[in-house]
C-alpha cells in the first residue's frame, strides 16, 4: 500500500491500521454529544445556550490538556500517549453510570470533561503519528483516509444516541447505556495497545529539514496561521453539529427529534465520511491546498443558504455543509505541521489546543439563535471565511 510507504519502500501498514482504529472512537465520542445537547434541553429543561456547555467542557478539556499531553508524549512516546488517552476516555464514560442516577447536569459536564482530556491525548498522539507513517508528501492524503474512519464514528454516534435517548417516553432513554458500551470498548482497545509495540518515528529524520529545526516553531507562518484556521474550522463544525437537530426540527414541523438524529447520522455524517473517502483519493491528483480552497468556498456558500432560506432548501444546504467541511480538519492539520521536523510533537499540541474553538461557537450560536436557530449559523459562516483565507495563503506561498 503506497499510502503508508516511505520513499525507500519501508511499509508502516500494521501501525497505520491500529492507530486508525482510534479515529473511530473519538468520532463516536464527539458525535453523540450532538444528541446529548438536545436531550438535556428536553429532559433537564435548560436553554440552548446552557446545553451548549456539553460541547464547551469537552473542547475546554482540549485546551487545558493539550500541552500536558504533548509533554507526556514527547517524554514517553506516541504509544503511551494513546494508552493514557484511552484510560481517561473509559473513566469518563463509566462516570455516566452514577450520572444516570443523579441526573445532575454539572456531574455530566464533569464526566464529559474527563472524556475530553482523554480525547486530547488520543488526538495529540494519533494525528501527527499518521502523517509520518510514510512519505511526507502524502501526509495530507494519509490523514484524510484515516479520518474517514472518524467519519464512521460520527455516523454511529447520533444513530445510537438517537435510538436510546429519544425512545419516545417523556423522560427519554437511559443515558448510561451507550456510555457503558463505549467504556467497555475503549478498555479493550487500551489492552490491545498495551500488548502491541508501535515503532517510534523520529520526525526530524522524516518530515523536517535542517532549516526547519533551526527556526523557532512560531516563525513558521504556515503553522501559526494553521492554528487559527483549525480553531475556526472546529468552531464551525461543532456549532453546526450541536444545533443540527434544533435547526431541522424548527425548519420542518414534520421532523421530530429522533428523525432529526437519524438525518444527522446517515445524512450529514454519511456525506461527511464519503467526502473524506473521495477526497483522500482526489488528493493524489489535486494539491491539498487547492482542494481546501474549493471546499471552503462550497462550505461558505452552503452556510449562507442555511441562514437565508428555510424548509427543505435550508436543510439540503445544511447537508452540503457536511460534504464540504469533510476534508478541513485533516488537511489543515497535515499542512500546518508539514516540514516542521523536531517541532512536530510540540506543534501538534498547539494545534490540538486550538480545538477549543469547539467550546466557543456553540455558546455563541445558542445565544444568537435563541429565537431563530438559522441566525446562529452566522458564526460558522465567518469561520469558513478564515479557512478560505488560509488556503489562499498556502497557495500563494
Amino acid at each position: 500500500m503506497k499510502l503508508v510507504q516511505t520513499k525507500d519502500g519501508k511499509s508502516y501498514l500494521l501501525p497505520f491500521i491500529l492507530v486508525t482504529s482510534l479515529f473511530f472512537l473519538w468520532g463516536f465520542a464527539h458525535s453523540i454529544l450532538d444528541v446529548l445537547n438536545k436531550h438535556f434541553q428536553d429532559v433537564l429543561v435548560i436553554s440552548k445556550a446552557k446545553s451548549a456547555m456539553v460541547q464547551a467542557v469537552v473542547y475546554g478539556g482540549y485546551f487545558l490538556m493539550a500541552l500536558p499531553a504533548g509533554i507526556f508524549i514527547r517524554k514517553y512516546g506516541y504509544r503511551m500517549g494513546v494508552i493514557l488517552g484511552l484510560l481517561l476516555y473509559a473513566a469518563g464514560a463509566f462516570l455516566f453510570i452514577p450520572g444516570g442516577r443523579l441526573m445532575s447536569f454539572e456531574f455530566f459536564l464533569f464526566s464529559l470533561f474527563i472524556i475530553g482530556c482523554g480525547l486530547t491525548c488520543l488526538e495529540t498522539a494519533a494525528n501527527p503519528y499518521i502523517t509520518v507513517l510514510g512519505d511526507p508528501e502524502t501526509g495530507a492524503g494519509r490523514l484524510n483516509f484515516a479520518q474517514s474512519f472518524n467519519g464512521l464514528g460520527w455516523i454511529l454516534g447520533p444513530f445510537v444516541g438517537g435510538l436510546v435517548l429519544f425512545s419516545g417516553s417523556d423522560e427519554g432513554g437511559n443515558i448510561a447505556i451507550p456510555y457503558l458500551g463505549i467504556g467497555c470498548a475503549v478498555l479493550l482497545v487500551a489492552l490491545l495497545f498495551i500488548r502491541v509495540r508501535l515503532p517510534e518515528i523520529q520526525e526530524e529524520e522524516i518530515s523536517g529539514t535542517t532549516q526547519a529545526v533551526k527556526k523557532g516553531l512560531w516563525s513558521h507562518t504556515h503553522f501559526a496561521f494553521g492554528v487559527l484556521a483549525l480553531f475556526c474550522y472546529v468552531a464551525a463544525q461543532t456549532g453546526i453539529n450541536s444545533f443540527f437537530i434544533n435547526y431541522v426540527t424548527e425548519a420542518s414541523v414534520e421532523i421530530d427529534n429522533q428523525t432529526a438524529a437519524l438525518l444527522l447520522s446517515f445524512g450529514g455524517m454519511g456525506l461527511f465520511m464519503l467526502g473524506r473517502l473521495f477526497s483522500s483519493a482526489l488528493m493524489t491528483r489535486v494539491a491539498a491546498e487547492r482542494l481546501l480552497l474549493y471546499y471552503g468556498v462550497g462550505a461558505l456558500l452552503s452556510t449562507a443558504v442555511v441562514i437565508v432560506f428555510s424548509g427543505w432548501t435550508g436543510i439540503g444546504a445544511l447537508f452540503a455543509c457536511y460534504l464540504f467541511e469533510s476534508i478541513m480538519f485533516p488537511t489543515i492539520f497535515a499542512l500546518a505541521i508539514r516540514g516542521l521536523g523536531q517541532h512536530t510533537k510540540r506543534a501538534s499540541s498547539f494545534l490540538i489546543m486550538s480545538i477549543v474553538g469547539g467550546a466557543v461557537a456553540p455558546v455563541l450560536m445558542g445565544v444568537i439563535g435563541a429565537e431563530k436557530m438559522s441566525l446562529g449559523f452566522s458564526v460558522p459562516l465567518v469561520c469558513f471565511a478564515v479557512v478560505i483565507g488560509y488556503s489562499m495563503y498556502l497557495r500563494k506561498h
